[in-house]
């Protein structure tokens, strides 16, 4: 058997000790449904609610989406701003991170009341998440460029604007890369952050968040459940579109996507 049966083997026996430790764990306390529920009633309870949880897993998805795909376009473009003038740079870039910094279930409700209920505010709230990874990732891959090869298109007479596409710009992929994987993965959280807060533009139609808010209030915690898994799921889906980017961008030529070999 190769390696990746063995990791795929490896990795189901370990998620089935841990559906048993779970049910053990109910058993041995008698715990009711409405404080733990076991992995069977979580998994009835996404067959029976299937299509409602798929909906909101979609509107969740296209918020989160949405606000990672702004956040990219506009983080690459604020490091490049940021790599052709250094002064510049070291005027605002501290102020950038500072945007990780910021509480966003304070912000929330005030992005909420300037942009309304709906999805945009919620894009909004998941691109001011996203956006200080890759701001941060992508500027060091730009800067962190061999000064010998820029002497070298130097002396070939190379604009400011060549050196950043075709060297600095190729330097920074795996760092770009790097940035993109840290804000897939919060995506999800600010989309889930800001339909707590922004709810519903129609009754009993919301994202996963609305939706956690209605199982809540219900106490309908095998619905919980089984949000938190569509979450989970939403989150490795995005992370793992990244990583697939990821190594069609780089594994021709780039180390970090090449097989690794055993020493």
């Amino acid at each position: 058997m190769n390696r990746r049966g063995m990791v795929a083997i490896n990795s189901a026996v370990v998620l089935a000790c841990l559906l048993c430790l779970w049910q053990a764990v109910i058993w041995i306390n008698h715990l009711p449904v409405y404080i733990l529920p076991g992995p069977a009633t979580v998994a009835m309870t996404l067959r029976d609610r299937f299509p409602s949880l798929l909906s909101s897993l979609w509107i969740t998805a296209a918020e989160a989406a949405g606000g990672l795909v702004a956040s990219i376009v506009v983080g690459i473009g604020v490091a490049m701003i940021f790599t052709q003038w250094g002064w510049l740079r070291q005027t605002l870039y501290p102020y950038t991170i500072l945007l990780q910094t910021v509480p966003i279930v304070a912000i929330a409700p005030l992005i909420i009341n300037w942009a309304g209920a709906g999805i945009f505010p919620v894009m909004i709230l998941t691109f001011i998440i996203c956006l200080a990874p890759i701001i941060a990732n992508t500027t060091q891959g730009l800067i962190s460029v061999d000064e010998n090869l820029i002497h070298l298109f130097l002396m070939y007479k190379a604009s400011r604007a060549q050196i950043l596409l075709k060297l600095r710009l190729p330097n920074a992929l795996p760092s770009i890369f790097t940035g993109i994987r840290i804000s897939a993965g919060i995506s999800v959280i600010g989309g889930i952050t800001g339909e707590l807060f922004a709810g519903s533009t129609r009754v009993g139609e919301g994202g996963l968040g609305y939706a956690i808010i209605y199982a809540s209030n219900q106490m309908e915690t095998g619905y919980l459940f089984a949000l938190v898994f569509a979450a989970t799921v939403l989150g490795f889906a995005f992370f793992f579109i990244v990583m697939f980017l990821e190594w069609l961008a780089l594994h021709n030529w780039h180390e970090s996507s090449r097989p690794q070999t055993a020493e």
